[in-house]
């Protein structure tokens, strides 16, 4: 596992030629003005959880930076605002790029002019590509790529469109691999660390009080999720879909398999340990999922050592939650890139469905926490390492911390190559 790691860190200081200590920064004459285009979904914590990561990013590293979120349309007012509690003087605008070029809002157009580089935030793929390959047609402007996964049933044929950016970073070496196989073919191609990692987003009085009122102590528990093969989108009124077939026959045929050794996980450190369980959704789904497939299923000796919570919450509160824990563990993905960007240990389960972003884990060096739910040998480990995580904190946060510390190391680099766009 550590040989992935020694290969990216080798490779990737071989690559990069300057380092923040160079006059870079101060060789700016003027503010960069920066068009984020980011901002997916707000039904899912970590699709929120990307743009504050970036945007703290940019803020920290290229201080001077202007930025405009260019967001997705079902971005909420009560999304926005938490997001403007934390950045408050950031301008947000939405719409698209009419086939004339013409933008559908004025904001819109007014920031695409106002603009000298666009770009694309984290994602489970080049999400707003279409949007992309609109700016670069009708602005020539520049555009780079922050932190995505490629090659998945999400992606597109962005071959041509990927290897016009000046730069790309995805969050995975699979995706890395599979990019330059393909040949996809620009100027930088190089692991960079999902944006998630760097959000600082806080509600602590909202934390608090959920914690008070569940009995949960700080330090004293660990945060649980989990979820189905494919999230059920047609459960949310929001998202008015109708039910995949498909997908809900697969879902139902697996959950039981999959949800078996986070079950025994949870008993096993109610029994165990002195630890409490905390069952919290990553998305709008899963708060049904986490009762019907854990938490109904819990012997009477361990249910009354196990909250589960029954709403959903955004992405401030469950951060000010996550680093109160003594860790997390279970099959969701976001919440332990939050988690560990903020120095909590945090164990991964994934499974093919999920496509290759849980590699990433492999690759910033806590390859031994990432387990494949597909593999009967490694499902079978999962309960006997969130045992030994919640037994010895003070090992998982050393651990913990040193992935935290390549991340950051990563954070800073790939923040310099954006810089050097504006020199």
């Amino acid at each position: 596992m550590m040989k992935r790691r020694t290969f990216l860190q080798s490779s990737l200081a071989a690559t990069l030629t300057t380092s923040l200590a160079s006059p870079a920064f101060a060789a700016q004459s003027k503010r960069p003005r920066i068009l984020l285009r980011s901002s997916w979904q707000v039904v899912n914590i970590g699709d929120i959880a990307h743009t504050p990561g970036v945007l703290a990013l940019i803020e920290k590293h290229l201080p001077d930076a202007e930025v405009i979120l260019w967001a997705s349309g079902d971005l909420t007012d009560e999304v926005a605002a938490m997001e403007h509690g934390r950045f408050p003087n950031l301008k947000i605008v939405k719409g698209s790029i009419r086939g004339d070029g013409t933008a559908s809002s004025a904001e819109l157009q007014d920031a695409i002019k106002w603009s000298e580089f666009l770009l694309h935030g984290s994602g489970p793929s080049l999400v707003a590509a279409r949007d992309v390959a609109a700016y670069v047609k009708h602005t020539g402007k520049p555009f780079g790529v922050y932190g995505i996964t490629h090659g998945s049933f999400l992606s597109g044929d962005d071959k041509e469109l990927l290897s016009k950016a000046k730069f790309v970073f995805f969050r995975d070496s699979v995706s890395l691999a599979l990019a330059k196989e393909q040949g996809v073919d620009c100027p930088v191609m190089e692991f960079g660390p999902d944006g998630a990692f760097a959000c600082d987003l806080r509600d602590d009085a909202a934390a608090t009080a959920f914690l008070k009122a569940n009995g949960l102590e700080e330090g004293k528990f660990l945060c649980c999720q989990s979820r189905l093969r494919y999230t059920p989108y047609w459960t949310i009124p929001s998202k008015k879909r109708d039910i995949d077939p498909k997908r809900h026959a697969h879902n139902e045929a697996m959950k039981e398999r999959d949800h078996a050794p986070i079950l025994e996980s949870i008993i096993r450190v109610v029994r165990e340990t002195d630890l409490k369980v905390l069952l919290c959704p990553e998305d709008m789904t899963q708060m049904k999922v986490g009762k019907e497939n854990l938490y109904d299923k819990l012997p009477a000796d361990v249910k009354p050592r196990v909250v589960w919570r029954e709403n959903f919450w955004l992405t401030d509160e469950a951060l000010s939650v996550y680093v109160r824990s003594a860790g997390l563990f279970g099959s969701e993905m976001h919440s332990p890139i939050m988690a560990v960007g903020n120095g909590i240990p945090a164990i991964v389960c994934r499974f093919a469905e999920q496509t290759s972003k849980g590699f990433m884990w492999q690759d910033i060096g806590l390859g031994d926490w990432l387990f494949d739910l597909d593999d009967e040998d490694q499902s079978a480990k999962i309960p006997d390492a969130v045992v030994a995580m919640a037994s010895d904190f003070a090992a998982a946060k050393a651990k913990t911390e040193a992935a935290r510390q390549f991340v950051q190391k990563r954070q800073r680099e790939t923040m310099q190559v954006l810089a050097n766009q504006f020199i």
